[in-house]
């Protein structure tokens, strides 16, 4: 914990954003971050709870130990802080930025709504480490003669490789791209994380010895059955990409778009990537509707405004929470409340309790709106609800149903779970063919990075086992 009476004596405070009028004019992070005194009185506020719910299941996917690394920020000592941190998250510059920090809806304070701000401070530890150069690369003393192949450089495979390379083995790490970071790189916009904190990654692992092979879709530039005779174990983790059908008509129209799609394309523009032969999605100049109300919508959001979009409106067929939560019936779990994304907040019109019926075009086969209904609690049109919204550009953003089914998947003929994901257990994450593992998006289905970073360590850890017979990876 920090200091004893903190939580008493100092306020809960946030990092603040640039105005929304000037962060839309740039694809670059905008928050404005909290000076050193300033993190370490928020690190104080830390209390003596007892029981720590923000590091446990209930809380942190990866297990931080909070109260530890709060602790030790309280009394300045930033590398140990680092170091604490680093023992159970492989990259906390990334959760640090993109995590939706379930800590905080566990902390004990958040039962006042005024948790500890864990996730500013988890990003500053990251940052500062990075930036005073406590963190080389971890280069194994023996190496183990063993040979390890893991398709998919998200940040399950990212984890994975680099405990796998730490403990010895060759790693290669195969990637569809032509950079590292899986959607972490090509669907999450720049704004929310820049991706040069990807690239001290890859430095970091290439240093330890990860060797990774860019342009290779395993399953089409080459077979599986080639990959696996050189391994001795492969490890799958390509993450959960087939999107979510509306199930309405129209979406062959001009315009109309799933959301990875325009959400890559911008990344690349930013990165200086050529696009291909795909027709540019613009947002310029145009009315947006966004269907869906999650991340990946709000995503989209922030990318239509920064592109110069008219208006963007927002349908999400749920009815619109209340604004707090009942503590005592959610605390310390996830709660169902309002929230609004800094994206939402750069003026997102938001349609609640709003299903789409079909997207209408001209005769030219363009786009030119939505028609929608209110629908009731049930999802149940209401009579007389319908609606149309005017669009010249639609983007679908209702989540991912479960992994791509051609090509990889299937020439391997693993089994499947009823989701459609691979299957395999959380003890030994391996699937029903021998010698492949599956972990991340893969085998749990759409998920958070903080799983995924989890799912990663332990699958590199249950691979050394099997390998070596035995294993110092933690779990």
């Amino acid at each position: 914990m920090g200091k004893h009476t903190g939580f008493l004596e100092i306020d809960r405070q946030e990092a603040r954003y640039e105005p929304a009028s000037d962060r839309v004019r740039h694809y670059n992070e905008f928050t404005v971050p909290l000076t050193e005194g300033e993190i370490v009185r928020q690190a104080s506020r830390c209390m003596d709870c007892g029981i720590p719910y923000c590091h446990g299941n209930t809380g942190c996917p990866v297990n931080n130990q909070i109260p530890d690394w709060n602790d030790l920020v309280y009394q300045r000592d930033w590398e140990e802080a680092s170091e604490n941190l680093h023992s159970t998250n492989n990259f906390p510059e990334f959760t640090g930025r993109i995590c939706p920090a379930p800590c905080e809806e566990a902390c004990t304070l958040n039962l006042e709504d005024a948790p500890v701000t864990i996730k500013t401070i988890e990003q500053t530890i990251a940052d500062r480490a990075i930036k005073n150069g406590w963190l080389k690369p971890e280069i194994a003393e023996k190496k183990t003669g063993k040979k390890v192949a893991i398709i998919g450089s998200g940040p399950a495979g990212m984890a994975a490789a680099q405990q796998l390379a730490r403990a010895g083995h060759e790693v290669h790490l195969y990637e569809r791209e032509a950079k590292a970071g899986g959607l972490l790189r090509y669907g999450i916009p720049d704004f929310k994380m820049e991706k040069h904190h990807i690239d001290w990654r890859v430095e970091q692992m290439e240093a330890e010895g990860v060797i990774f092979h860019y342009n290779e879709n395993i399953g089409v530039t080459r077979s599986f059955a080639n990959l696996r005779k050189n391994h001795d174990a492969v490890l799958l983790s390509g993450g959960a990409e087939h999107p979510r059908d509306p199930g309405c008509g129209g979406q062959d129209l001009g315009g109309v778009h799933f959301a990875m799609p325009y959400l890559t394309q911008q990344n690349k523009r930013v990165s200086g990537e050529e696009i291909g032969d795909e027709a540019p999605i613009l947002a310029n100049g145009k009315k947006v509707v966004v269907i869906g109300g999650g991340d990946t919508a709000s995503d989209c959001v922030g990318t239509a405004f920064r592109q110069g979009a008219v208006s963007v409106t927002q349908l999400d067929i749920r009815p619109e929470p209340p604004k707090t939560e009942d503590k005592l019936t959610s605390w310390p779990h996830w709660a169902i409340k309002l929230r609004t994304s800094s994206s939402q907040a750069e003026g997102a019109n938001r349609e609640f309790q709003s299903a789409t019926v079909e997207i209408i075009g001209n005769d030219l086969g363009q786009v030119t709106g939505v028609k929608c209904t209110r629908v009731d609690e049930n999802r149940n049109p209401i009579k007389d609800g319908e609606f149309i919204l005017r669009a010249d550009l639609v983007l679908m953003a209702i989540g991912f149903a479960h992994p791509l089914q051609e090509g990889l998947l299937a020439e391997l003929g693993a089994d499947l779970d009823p989701r459609k994901n691979l299957f395999a257990d959380t003890l030994s994450y391996r699937t029903s063919v021998d010698g492949v593992y599956a972990a991340g998006d893969m085998r749990r289905g759409q998920s958070l990075v903080v799983w995924a970073i989890r799912e990663g360590r332990q699958a590199a850890r249950a691979i050394d086992m099997d390998l070596m017979g035995g294993t110092d990876l933690p779990r």
